[in-house]
């Protein structure tokens, strides 16, 4: 099945897209809930675009190796992109935990909890660093 114009701009959205949240992520430090909740929700979107485009393409008939590709190629996005918005949503979880331990800390220093908010970052960019640039073919 030849690549459409549409599902060749969805998947450069999708590039994009996740680019941009790579850069966003990168950035030092993330502040604040507000922010990581935006990265969440910037994930989530990536993983819509993926999904909304895989449900496209099943929709057609045919079913011959290069469409398989590429619905497998969707899938994996669409899979790593939930696993970077899970990963961001722990850190969301873990950095308002920590406070919570550090405002109610009367006399000693609180003990935060382990992996830190910026490990479950550090876990979603690598996510984001092997997210499949383009179908790959079954080794035969």
């Amino acid at each position: 099945m030849p690549e459409s114009a549409s599902h060749h701009d969805s998947l450069a959205r999708i590039a994009g897209d996740a680019q941009a949240l790579r850069q966003r992520l990168r950035r030092a430090p993330i502040d604040g809930a507000p922010v990581l909740a935006d990265r969440i929700i910037q994930a989530q979107e990536l993983a819509a675009t993926a999904l909304r485009l895989l449900l496209d393409l099943a929709r057609n008939a045919t079913h011959d190796q290069e469409h398989l590709l590429h619905l497998d190629h969707l899938a994996r996005i669409t899979k790593t992109a939930q696993d970077v918005s899970a990963e961001l949503t722990a850190a969301l979880s873990r950095a308002v935990e920590n406070e919570c331990r550090r405002r109610n800390a009367t006399t000693s220093p609180p003990v935060l909890l382990r992996p830190t908010p910026q490990q479950f970052i550090d876990f979603a960019l690598d996510l984001l660093d092997g997210l499949p640039a383009a179908p790959v073919a079954p080794a035969r």
